[in-house]
């Protein structure tokens, strides 16, 4: 059997998606059983209740145990938005205190290679690496499987392997206790009560963070606040600290929050928005005013794990003497295709996956402010989301970005893209209802701006170029891409090949 790089790609690629498994969830249930407001959904938990045992069950074949997974320490961190950057916000600050050795960051999803997942001190491990690590997870999986009866020929195959992202949140763990690494931060893939990440016993686990929340993944988690914060509350764990922004314009969450946080026999450290204000956070690679909040808790998540202090509670001030090691992390982080300004020499290219209401709200603000200086020109928009209604979050984004700057005519010329990055095959017809959909409502919103409909992005970007090009000596013209992460992701690969 080949064990290059691209054989690992090709048998990753054999192994159920997220999005086959979120689909599943999304079948209208029979039941007429109701749910109070910080309950799941009965059918939801109905798919959901063999989660945990299956993961306990997966790493077993693997080769490991809950027990092994407590040689590490994780900064275990959910939520809607926000994740991301406290993930690479923890990092930066974990690696100015682990000179000598590494940090093990796992995030999802990835935006140009499945490497970025699974990163050592900020920076996605190796091809070889990863080829090496994926291979000794999937024959461990196929020799645990003949084991246990499966005929030979079909254990080789995906068959015997789990899905997609249970198999490399497994891989991560693999990699991280074959270095040796002991701080480990990581994100949850959807939820948290039932994510495969939730397989952490409390001894693994030295800080929670619960970020940002707002509707997402309905069928999963279900279809209030309230709800989805039932779910993202899963991950605290008895004895540890978990961190959340106190929301005095939601009580419903703050109940939800805190009543999970007894029933676990957690500590819920609520941090306050004056106090984050008082601050002020520090100025970055990640750009964003909301930045703040997510640097807050991701300062806090640290001190925590390092037993630094000032981790809530006691009247202490962690956000006033913040250490200097800190400061240089917090202002060294990356994150790629969050706030993200890309001059590839032709446009200057403003690139967020941004792919709720509110998160699309907040680019508006960023990406307003990072044009402000050229008000006068009009921004390209590049937009996508093939997931949730893109009429909907279009008419919101488009709302948002008027009110920020003050006019009417914010974008010139639209875009809307599927998120392929090739052409079309000779004969192929791609699907682009939901597209038109999004062109339809632009007309309707904003009658004096150039809309066209794509099915690829290297069309997409070739097209946003050309309408870039203004006359010698002008200042490059400003294209923003935004709705998804894969379309982000999709951009980023035609931008940098």
């Amino acid at each position: 059997m080949a064990r290059s790089y691209d054989e690992a790609l090709s048998k990753l690629a054999l192994l159920q998606s997220n999005r086959i498994i979120t689909s599943l969830f999304e079948t209208p249930s029979t039941s007429t059983t109701t749910t109070t407001k910080s309950s799941p959904q009965t059918a939801a938990q109905d798919l959901n209740a063999a989660a945990i045992p299956e993961m306990v069950e997966w790493l077993r074949r693997a080769g490991y145990s809950q027990a092994d997974l407590a040689r590490m320490k994780h900064i275990h961190v959910s939520g809607t938005k926000g994740k991301g950057s406290v993930c690479a916000y923890a990092t930066a600050m974990l690696a100015k205190y682990r000179r000598n050795g590494d940090v093990g960051t796992y995030t999802s999803p990835h935006l140009v290679h499945v490497r970025e997942r699974i990163a050592i001190n900020g920076e996605p491990v190796s091809r070889e690496e990863f080829a090496a690590a994926f291979f000794e997870v999937w024959d461990r999986l196929t020799e645990a499987a003949i084991a246990a009866g499966m005929p030979a020929a079909e254990a080789q195959g995906a068959a015997s392997k789990p899905f997609y992202f249970r198999f490399l949140t497994i891989m991560a763990w693999h990699i991280f206790l074959k270095r040796g690494i002991r701080d480990v931060v990581i994100e949850c893939g959807i939820g948290g009560e039932y994510d495969s990440t939730n397989v952490l016993p409390k001894e693994a686990v030295s800080a929670a963070v619960i970020a940002q929340l707002g509707i997402d993944h309905v069928a999963m988690l279900g279809d209030t606040v309230e709800k989805i914060a039932w779910h993202k509350a899963g991950i605290l764990k008895a004895g540890v600290k978990g961190f959340t922004m106190r929301l005095r314009d939601q009580p419903g969450v703050m109940d939800v929050l805190r009543e999970r946080a007894a029933e676990k026999d957690a500590v819920l450290v609520e941090v306050e928005e004056e106090e984050v204000e008082r601050w002020g956070g520090v100025e970055g690679n990640l750009k964003g005013d909301f930045q703040k909040r997510n640097q807050a808790l991701a300062v806090l998540a640290v001190r925590e794990h390092l037993g630094l202090g000032g981790g809530g509670g006691g009247g202490d001030k962690p956000l006033e003497d913040v250490p200097m090691e800190m400061v240089e992390g917090l202002r060294e982080a990356k994150l790629r295709g969050r706030c993200e300004v890309v001059d590839d020499g032709e446009a200057e290219w403003l690139l967020d996956g941004a792919h709720t209401k509110d998160s699309l709200e907040e680019v508006a603000k960023w990406a307003i402010q990072q044009h402000r200086a050229s008000a006068d020109e009009p921004l390209i928009l590049v937009f996508n989301q093939q997931e949730r209604n893109i009429a909907q979050l279009l008419e919101g984004f488009v709302g948002a970005c008027r009110r920020e700057a003050g006019r009417e005519d914010v974008f010139r010329y639209a875009l809307f893209t599927r998120n392929e990055v090739a052409k079309p095959a000779a004969g192929e017809e791609r699907d682009v209802l939901v597209q038109e959909q999004a062109a339809d409502k632009m007309r309707e919103l904003m009658p004096g701006c150039e809309v066209r409909v794509l099915d690829n992005t290297a069309d997409a970007v070739a097209e946003a170029r050309r309408l870039a090009r203004g006359r010698a000596g002008e200042e490059k013209r400003r294209v923003l891409v935004t709705g998804s992460l894969h379309l982000v992701g999709s951009i980023l690969q035609v931008l940098e090949p």
